[in-house]
């Protein structure tokens, strides 16, 4: 049996309307998201333990959120051009996704400037975009092996060439940058590419026609509502939620924390970013007996930003570094 190569890259967009039940998953997934950002809000007031949102089923949580919206970008890509590529429309919407993340770019660069978001959700979709037009003329089959291919690519094709910073959107560095919101090329592209190939096996088979029925009941119209309009609810939502928050922890300030306690783990959710974790836990605990021995944990949590403090911490990481990277070489002879 062979591939109907010849007839699979003509597959169509279905012509009737909006498919609402793909405005619904749209709207759980930005509902989903935002439900994770409170979260996130509530950890950097105080009001839970620290880096919660960082480990186990939360960091699980997070990558589903990105993968569905992302997923779902390569299905919206294909049913707006799958027939013919509308230009004005593409360059509209393009436009409007680009000038958002470099927004998002300016304005986390001044709020919080040592994890400012450089290549975020905004940025992968914009660029997604623009390439998953190259993929969909292709068979969904070819495009499907080509996702998987990408989301595997961190674990083969990761190289010191990469590390240069003009090179961090590309996702294949040795160490990640440290960002509140990185999703660059690689694996994340592979997402969209997922949702196009699903979206053309699904035309070629009819499944997306019968989507295309289905008439939910008014339970779907907030969903609705909320997935047609996504990129204003992404904009709106976290500045709503963190002022809150803030506004909150002005009335009820958060009980202070155990410092030693939310040490390890913070230091360990930033390590991680750039080490194994058998590497951080030892580098974390290094640091930690370090700041205390010498009494300057409290210095540590009073965000002293003076040159001399800096640079102090930078000498006692480069030692503990140097003292784990030693323990864990004279753990392997």
């Amino acid at each position: 049996m062979s591939l109907q190569t010849t007839s699979d890259p003509v597959q169509e967009a279905p012509k009737q309307g909006r498919i609402q039940a793909i405005d619904i998953l749209r709207g759980v997934a930005l509902i989903a998201m935002a439900s994770y950002h409170f979260t996130w809000d509530l950890e950097n007031f105080g009001y839970t333990t620290p880096a919660l949102t960082a480990f186990g089923w939360w960091k699980f949580y997070a990558r589903s959120i990105a993968s569905t919206f992302l997923f779902l970008v390569g299905v919206s890509l294909f049913l707006a051009h799958g027939k013919q590529i509308r230009w004005p429309g593409f360059w509209k919407r393009f436009a409007m996704v680009a000038v958002a993340a470099i927004a998002i770019s300016a304005v986390t660069y001044f709020v919080t400037p040592d994890g400012f978001i450089f290549f975020g959700i905004l940025h992968e979709i914009a660029l997604a975009s623009l390439l998953g037009l190259a993929f969909l003329r292709l068979p969904w089959l070819l495009t499907a092996i080509i996702a998987a291919a990408v989301i595997a690519a961190p674990y083969y094709l990761r190289s010191e060439f990469f590390d240069h910073p003009a090179l961090w959107w590309v996702g294949l560095s040795e160490t990640n940058p440290r960002s509140n919101d990185y999703v660059p090329l690689f694996p994340w592209f592979g997402a969209v590419l997922a949702g196009i190939a699903a979206v053309k096996l699904a035309s070629a088979t009819g499944l997306l026609a019968r989507l295309g029925t289905w008439l939910p009941g008014r339970w779907s119209n907030p969903l609705t509502f909320i997935g047609r309009h996504s990129l204003a609810f992404y904009l709106i939502h976290q500045p709503l939620l963190f002022g809150s928050v803030w506004l909150f922890s002005q009335v009820m300030p958060a009980a202070p924390q155990d410092k030693e306690a939310g040490f390890l783990p913070a230091c360990q959710t930033q390590c991680e970013q750039q080490r194994d974790s058998k590497f951080c836990t030892s580098y974390c605990g290094c640091m930690l007996d370090t700041l205390k021995g010498e009494g300057s944990l409290d210095k540590l949590y009073a965000n002293d930003q003076s040159g001399v403090w800096k640079s102090h911490l930078a000498d006692l990481a480069e030692t503990c570094t140097a003292a784990t990277e030693d323990q864990m070489q004279g753990g392997q002879q």
